[in-house]
């Protein structure tokens, strides 16, 4: 039996902030790691992909709000700094602004 990732102890000196924010933080990389787990069998963010990321931004929250999406890119940014990877997101708050802006016209 595999032993079970600990996000808290991952990300732990990545956080910085408030009390609420880091517990968002780490409720948010929880759930981006079990989508992940779920969808790819990888446990560990150590293995993410760059399409991995895609996948969760642009199919699992697909219809969230603009501004869950962009929570979850600033989990996310935390998650590669920790890494030590340069991906670019596939996601910025301007551009889920317009696309809603387009639709109600």
């Amino acid at each position: 039996m595999k032993r079970s990732f600990q996000m808290n102890l991952f990300l732990c000196g990545a956080l910085s902030g408030s009390h609420t924010t880091i517990q968002r933080h780490l409720r948010q990389a929880t759930y981006m790691q079990k989508a992940i787990c779920n969808r790819w069998k990888i446990t560990s963010p150590w293995c993410w992909k760059l399409k991995h990321l895609h996948w969760f931004f642009n199919h699992h929250l697909k219809n969230h709000l603009p501004s869950t999406r962009y929570y979850y890119k600033l989990t996310a940014q935390l998650v590669l700094k920790k890494l030590n990877k340069n991906f670019a997101l596939p996601i910025s708050r301007h551009t889920y602004n317009h696309k809603i802006k387009a639709q109600k016209k």
